[in-house]
């Protein structure tokens, strides 16, 4: 007969060990909860290139090959070529890229290319970068004003908007040019959409009753 002092300490061991594959699966889940067929691959691809150790090295590539993709008309065309077969694209993706990428990289474009999903690639990586932004504490932020702003002006705006995102977050700050909004500024955080213009200004005043 087993004693009670055994069955305790094969419990706390499965237990333990049941804690440990839990932890383990949080150290590697993506920090978004991105939905879609774009983001099931992309989720899948962050969680194996965490597991990896090498989630900055697919990020890179993936970004390379989004950038090569839009401006090599050849490559542009094979991702999108319905004609060739899934096993020869598979092929000639490890061709082209294998021996260029991380292996959890190349693993997705095969993936997709056996999926027949390789034209897809390019919002596949918009959504593994939102992943990596988000690991790393970034929020966007995009700043629209009518002149462009001096980098004494992004600087300030930047800092004050470190207020706004919360402690541990890292504002990421672009800037456009819009003559049309006539002064002051539209910023755009997150999802939170500020309207400081003087167009939106002069809108209010056209829209109340005399």
């Amino acid at each position: 007969m087993i004693s009670s002092s055994r069955l305790a300490l094969r419990s706390a061991a499965r237990l333990s060990g049941g804690r440990s594959l839990a932890t383990d699966a949080a150290k590697h889940r993506p920090p978004l909860d991105l939905h879609g067929i774009h983001a099931r691959y992309a989720n899948a691809t962050y969680t194996a290139a965490s597991k990896a150790g090498s989630l900055a090295q697919v990020e890179q590539d993936l970004v390379s090959i989004q950038s090569i993709a839009s401006t090599s008309v050849p490559f542009a065309q094979f991702l999108e070529n319905p004609l060739i077969s899934r096993g020869n694209k598979e092929a000639q993706v490890e061709d082209m890229i294998g021996a260029k990428v991380a292996p959890v990289t190349l693993n997705l474009m095969k993936t997709l290319a056996g999926n027949a999903r390789l034209n897809e690639v390019s919002k596949i990586v918009d959504m593994y970068v939102e992943l990596m932004k988000a690991s790393r504490g970034e929020v966007e932020a995009t700043i629209v004003s009518a002149d462009p702003l001096t980098k004494t002006q992004a600087d300030a705006i930047a800092t004050a908007m470190k207020t706004q995102v919360g402690e541990g977050k890292k504002v990421v700050l672009s800037t456009q040019v819009d003559p049309s909004i006539v002064g002051g500024l539209q910023i755009q955080i997150g999802d939170q959409f500020l309207d400081l213009s003087v167009r939106s200004r002069i809108d209010a005043i056209a829209r109340t009753p005399v």
